[in-house]
């Protein structure tokens, strides 16, 4: 990899566009003159963030998507060529949850989980290579989580996807060292996004129990998308290999290095469930 990445004059694909994150990715980037092909299956949300990032005086195009439409998602890059002339940024930032232990779960919404987290990230990667292919200097972003390095109870599938995005990732970025292109993996704490509320209920679970969950799941996330979004644009300029963001995430990798097996009594220690 050659250089800093430049984002002026670039053009970056970024999904899950509507909110949290992603959201906060699209107005950082056009601060820094990238134009931008925002995707999210949320239109109505997708366009005010696209309004305020026009208003930077970027071009940007909209792309309403069900990103388990797998046909959609390999039509994405030509109409991100068709709008755009070509791409050099791709953050896949879009993700799902799902509440619940293993054993409540229906393995269908397992199923769109994965779709989601691991297969969406994995299709339109593959589907976007010749484009980013093509330029001298070009990035991806993939975004994982602090349980893609330590897996918790009650997240067996939302973990499971994001250590997959983490084994992906690192491989991807093997096959492309020395190259133009560059792989940088993102492990974010809690961040205060509509994840929570959005996730899916599996069918036999009780609704109280379920609420119960997510809302213990949602008082994690506290971090502003804001300067997680600025922290992530720091690591992608320096062609990072991979960003650690928060106290929570970084106190997770610190303990999962030290107790690679029983990580998880001392977590549940630490937050007064031992």
């Amino acid at each position: 990899m050659a250089g800093r990445f430049v984002f002026s004059g670039r053009t970056a694909l970024v999904t899950g566009a509507a909110s949290g994150i992603g959201a906060a990715l699209a107005q950082a980037l056009a601060g820094r003159g990238c134009a931008l092909a925002l995707a999210d299956r949320d239109g109505a949300g997708l366009a005010p963030v696209a309004a305020s990032a026009r208003a930077a005086g970027v071009a940007v195009s909209e792309h309403v998507i069900d990103l388990t439409d797998a046909a959609a998602v390999a039509a994405l890059p030509a109409a991100v060529r068709a709008h755009h002339g070509g791409l050099q940024l791709l953050v896949n930032n879009a993700g799902v949850a799902l509440a619940g232990r293993f054993e409540e779960a229906d393995l269908d919404d397992v199923a769109w989980l994965m779709d989601v987290n691991l297969h969406a990230v994995m299709r339109l990667t593959h589907a976007c290579l010749p484009l980013l292919r093509a330029e001298p200097q070009a990035q991806i972003v993939n975004l994982s989580s602090v349980f893609g390095i330590v897996a918790p109870a009650g997240q067996a599938a939302y973990a499971a996807s994001k250590f997959a995005v983490r084994g992906f990732s690192e491989a991807l970025a093997h096959e492309v060292a020395g190259t133009g292109l560059g792989v940088t993996l993102v492990h974010p704490g809690g961040v205060a996004t509509r994840i929570a509320r959005n996730a899916r209920i599996p069918r036999g679970l009780d609704p109280g129990q379920a609420a119960r969950g997510l809302a213990a799941f949602e008082r994690l996330l506290t971090m502003d998308p804001k300067p997680v979004a600025a922290a992530i644009l720091r690591g992608v300029e320096a062609r990072a290999p991979r960003i650690v963001i928060g106290k929570d995430a970084r106190r997770a990798l610190l303990i999962q290095r030290l107790m690679p097996v029983r990580y998880w009594s001392l977590i549940r220690r630490a937050v007064g469930e031992g």
